[in-house]
């Protein structure tokens, strides 16, 4: 039986050349202010993000982007551009991609017949869910697509 953190571990090994995109926190400070700072980077993979060591749960993604002007006729579309200033000020370069909210899963859980974040052992088989509303894949089939797009995506 192949488990999750195997699989997941294969996928690490074949994306050694691959690009990553910005791991970030939002950090709060009386002098500087609200701002999105770099914790890390990541293989964007979906639903889920691979850094060395851990696999996490995708949450906001964002690109880092001057707010512009302000004369939105929406109150979301003023929040997700301060949202794309606050990384911009806490050190994200102009249109880098930051990922915000994530949350670390639970391999080990997994493997041991339970559930954490989007993955989860289906009879047997490590699983993902892709999407919220979307039912489980075998974790297999999904990271060998994804990793395939992204290697495919930075062939280009």
């Amino acid at each position: 039986m192949t488990t999750a953190s195997a699989l997941l571990t294969q996928a690490v090994k074949d994306l050694q050349d691959a690009p990553k995109e910005g791991l970030g926190e939002q950090r709060d400070s009386r002098w500087r202010g609200r701002r999105i700072v770099r914790v890390g980077d990541a293989w964007h993979l979906g639903v889920l993000l691979l850094t060395e060591t851990h696999a996490l749960a995708t949450a906001e993604v964002l690109r880092a982007a001057d707010p512009g002007r302000r004369g939105y006729t929406a109150e979301s579309a003023r929040e997700r551009a301060e949202r794309r200033a606050e990384a911009l000020r806490g050190g994200f370069g102009e249109g880098e991609v930051v990922h915000v909210g994530w949350s670390v899963i639970d391999v080990d859980g997994v493997d041991a017949g339970g559930s954490s974040g989007p993955l989860a052992l289906i009879d047997g088989v490590p699983s993902v869910r892709w999407s919220t509303a979307g039912g489980f894949m075998p974790l297999e089939a999904y990271l060998r697509e994804r990793v395939a797009l992204l290697r495919d995506a930075a062939a280009r």
